[in-house]
């Protein structure tokens, strides 16, 4: 069986507070994730299937089999003679590649089969299979707007392995053990034990975390997917297509009246998809980069950065950064530090809200 795993400075829940994504609680089949009041995702690893569908919804890769890694995966399809994807053969669900793993796949393949044969006996099949669904209908909307032939079919074929290796006994894996063989078994016994923990496990920030969440890093499935895409000709017109039929990228839209110039949005966002230069004057933004995790939305107070209703894809082939927003940089006239924005203010936001709350204490109206 399967062991799940949080990467918990890949969790765009880690970013901030603010963040509502809950997709991999969402997914789960068994209800083994679950979102609550600590802010990084608790996990029963005994009601875990190991279906890996977690990890493909997570627009981070925050979530990892250890005993199935999609980029592995995609390499070794990619050599295989056949074609075929299958819960029995290759994946331990198709759930457990994400659209654009499907898309690459496709693209590289040309021809590829998902085998639902075994969807209508297993017990997963309410989440899984919906979701399967979702992304090959994602994929092929997307295919045919590239104007790319690939094809990717839905097919009964029911794969059935021969050798397949059923999980052990946990007893027997216990009495196995001996002085000779402990070192060695050692990770394989804290597996287990780790398994048979019919708990939530909470999840924390340590240390190390935190270095890494200010590192700004692209998901192996966008690397892929960029990949494929550089190996597919260019089509003849760029199609805009509906942005709520693309769930793993988006394009923005700034209000500069409502904008603060906080920097919250760029400072959080875990791909650099949006950015700013050394001065803070600007808010650029790189669709190709954009996971649409939704943290930028979340942590802006006064809802300035909004999702555009379309998404060109223009963007696959030709990816350009667009400037959302930009800002004077002044320095303000009560601490000289240097400050952005889009109003005409003289004061920083540090010193206008200290001054703010002086006028509050003393009772001084506004304008006095």
């Amino acid at each position: 069986m399967s062991l799940i795993a949080l990467d918990a400075s890949k969790c765009v829940r880690s970013l901030s507070k603010e963040s509502e994504c809950n997709k991999c609680e969402v997914i789960c089949p068994t209800g083994a994730i679950v979102v609550g009041a600590n802010p990084l995702p608790s996990i029963n690893f005994s009601s875990c299937v190991g279906c890996g569908a977690c990890d493909a919804i997570c627009p981070n890769e925050a979530l990892s089999l250890d005993d199935f890694n999609p980029t592995n995966f995609f390499f070794d399809f990619l050599e295989d003679s056949d074609n075929l994807i299958s819960c029995r053969k290759n994946v331990p669900c198709i759930a457990a590649l994400s659209v654009e793993h499907i898309i690459s796949l496709a693209i590289l393949k040309k021809e590829m089969v998902l085998d639902m044969g075994h969807c209508e006996s297993c017990d997963i099949a309410h989440k899984c299979k919906p979701q399967i669904l979702k992304n090959y209908e994602e994929a092929s909307y997307l295919l045919e707007a590239m104007q790319d032939k690939s094809s990717i079919k839905l097919e009964d074929v029911c794969f059935v392995g021969t050798g397949e290796v059923k999980e052990g006994d946990r007893r027997e894996f216990l009495r196995s053990i001996n002085l000779t063989t402990i070192a060695k078994g050692k990770a394989s016994f804290e597996k287990e034990v780790k398994k048979a923990t019919d708990e939530l496990v909470e999840h924390t920030l340590k240390k190390t975390d935190i270095a890494l969440l200010k590192q700004k890093r692209i998901p192996q499935k966008r690397k892929l997917f960029f990949t494929a895409i550089k190996r597919v000709e260019k089509p003849l017109t760029f199609h805009v297509v509906d942005a709520s039929e693309v769930t793993f990228t988006s394009q923005k839209i700034m209000n500069e009246e409502a904008c603060t110039a906080c920097q919250m949005c760029y400072r959080v966002c875990p791909t650099g998809a949006l950015t700013s230069d050394i001065k803070n004057s600007k808010i650029d933004f790189d669709p190709f980069l954009c996971i649409k995790c939704s943290i930028c939305h979340d942590v802006c107070e006064p809802n300035a950065i909004t999702l555009s209703g379309s998404y060109n894809i223009k963007e696959f082939f030709e990816p350009q950064v667009q400037n959302l927003l930009s800002f004077k940089v002044r320095r303000c006239d009560e601490c000289n530090v240097v400050f952005s924005t889009n109003s005409s203010d003289k004061l920083c936001y540090r010193c206008k809200a200290e001054e703010e709350e002086a006028r509050e204490l003393w009772g001084i109206p506004d304008g006095m």
